[in-house]
């Protein structure tokens, strides 16, 4: 089920292409866990839109932060061209993405889900292709401390993620096209598969 915020703009069978539905510059967040970097490769495979991945661009050598100024510079630098997906949840940098953005999709995936999701990327295998930001080393054990360590922080701070998010959002809802896909089957829907 697509949730009450969404406008009446999904995609219809029949339209010429997702792309030209959506727009050129798409922002796609949701709770950490929510299924945002397969959404958007999938997005980014029917629209032939350059996927960003937040945070491969985020995470500095060895893991370090970057300074919030360094930030939101780097936001500019990546909502600076016409046409991109950008996947990740950071809130603070969130107002300027949906200001550059077309589109806006909220995975409103449940907590439950999330936080299972995490744990079990704890224990998997990274996927073939899958891109760690540059400089930064991943052993298995770091993998597992913070995934588990993601798992319940989610458990923790659900709600108020949500809320918060939302909440945002909101305050968009009149400036661009936002999209709210609460079931996988809203997702399929949404792609048109």
């Amino acid at each position: 089920m697509v949730a009450e915020l969404m406008p009446t703009m999904m995609p219809q069978p029949g339209e010429h292409s997702l792309k030209s539905s959506i727009g050129r510059r798409v922002v796609v967040t949701g709770m950490a866990g929510a299924g945002k970097s397969t959404f958007s490769r999938a997005l980014s495979a029917k629209t032939g839109l350059p996927l960003i991945h937040l945070d491969v661009c985020f995470w500095q050598p060895g893991w370090s932060k970057p300074s919030d100024a360094e930030w939101a510079e780097m936001q500019r630098t990546l909502t600076a061209s016409d046409e991109w997906i950008l996947d990740g949840n950071y809130h603070a940098t969130l107002e300027h993405r949906l200001n550059r953005a077309d589109t806006a999709v909220f995975l409103d995936t449940p907590w439950w889900i999330c936080s299972w999701r995490a744990l079990v990327r704890g224990v998997r295998k990274r996927p073939a292709g899958f891109q760690l930001p540059e400089g930064c080393e991943e052993t298995a054990f770091h993998r597992l401390r913070e995934e588990w360590s993601l798992a319940w922080r989610i458990r923790r701070v659900h709600r108020s993620e949500r809320e918060i998010e939302l909440g945002i959002l909101s305050r968009h809802a009149n400036d661009l096209a936002l999209f709210i896909l609460d079931s996988k089957r809203a997702t399929r829907e949404f792609l048109g598969s």
